[in-house]
């Protein structure tokens, strides 16, 4: 299962707008419908029958919870640096405009990744990514930077919950803080995948047609000798894309939901390279993020908390026992 940006890889993906008719076709509603009901029952299971963490052997890895931010900085630091130096903002497919107004926006760009990865001060740092976004809006319109909106995740996260003073960035804040800076990171991460299911997929097949025939081997069931028509597994790429959306925003067994789709997202790797690899570190800081925090006996509740906003400091995150 593909679960690559398609626009960072097919020439000029401007050639192909949506096309929601394909969307609002049988078949797709089909696709689609399922994996909005997988991921309620999901949800439902999660919070009902499974321990927090669900995964008690992974228990070990909450160690890494206080340097989360400065580990978080860092990746989004690296993107952006790569992105400047390709000519590319916010993603691999945008091409910051020629002249002095490029190169400033590149440079700008730049000097906020490199200032992500110093660990220093990184609050106003990722305040200057979340003011990037407001730019992209007139550069290539709402979509695309909805499809980028991972970065924003990752940005409003150190926004609320910044490295501390120590020398490894351990940060040490109230609950509600964390409560909140998860909350922004899980949604806006599966908000990303999302938007991506439709613009790439659900309601723009022809740039997934395109996309597959530059990469057949991408077509996982072709190469073990399953004979599955395009479409049928552009829908189905599209329905697992949205039904991991739904679920990092759900927020239900994070440890589960991550190594599971981890799979086709590191798959995409031996296949697409650099481009992806860099394109993808957003996503790759947000996934460890949830999965340490989801290890954490202490944090996993905070995890799947569905609106955080307003708690007092001295509330609990959840119910004893974790319903």
């Amino acid at each position: 299962m593909q679960l690559a940006h398609e626009k960072w890889f097919v020439d000029d993906s401007s050639a192909y707008p949506a096309d929601w008719s394909f969307f609002f076709e049988a078949p797709t509603l089909l696709f689609a419908g399922a994996a909005v009901g997988i991921a309620l029952l999901w949800r439902w299971a999660a919070v009902r029958f499974l321990p927090v963490p669900e995964l008690r052997l992974l228990t070990p890895l909450a160690r890494l919870g206080p340097w989360i931010p400065r580990i978080l900085g860092i990746h989004l630091g690296v993107s952006l640096l790569s992105l400047a130096v390709d000519d590319a903002y916010l993603a691999p497919q945008l091409v910051v405009p020629d002249g002095v107004g490029g190169v400033l926006l590149a440079l700008t760009e730049g000097i906020i990744g490199v200032w992500l990865i110093s660990g220093v001060y990184l609050r106003p740092a990722a305040l200057g990514v979340v003011l990037l976004g407001p730019l992209g809006l007139v550069l290539a319109g709402p979509v695309e930077v909805l499809e980028a909106c991972d970065l924003l995740g990752l940005a409003l996260f150190l926004v609320i919950l910044p490295p501390g003073p120590s020398e490894w960035g351990r940060a040490e804040v109230a609950p509600n803080v964390e409560i909140a800076a998860l909350y922004c990171l899980r949604v806006l991460l599966g908000s990303a995948l999302i938007v991506l299911a439709f613009s790439e997929k659900l309601a723009n097949p022809e740039l997934a047609r395109q996309f597959l025939d530059d990469y057949p081997a991408l077509n996982v069931f072709e190469a073990v000798g399953v004979d599955l028509a395009p479409d049928t597994f552009i829908r189905l790429a599209g329905a697992v894309e949205l039904l991991f959306g739904i679920m990092l925003i759900s927020g239900a067994a994070p440890q589960l939901t991550i190594l599971i789709a981890g799979i086709p997202f590191n798959t995409t790797l031996f296949f697409l390279g650099r481009v992806e690899l860099i394109g993808h570190l957003p996503i790759y800081g947000a996934m460890l993020a949830l999965l340490v925090y989801g290890s954490s006996p202490r944090h996993a509740y905070m995890v799947r908390e569905l609106w955080p906003f307003g708690r007092s400091r001295k509330e609990p995150a959840t119910r004893p026992g974790g319903r």
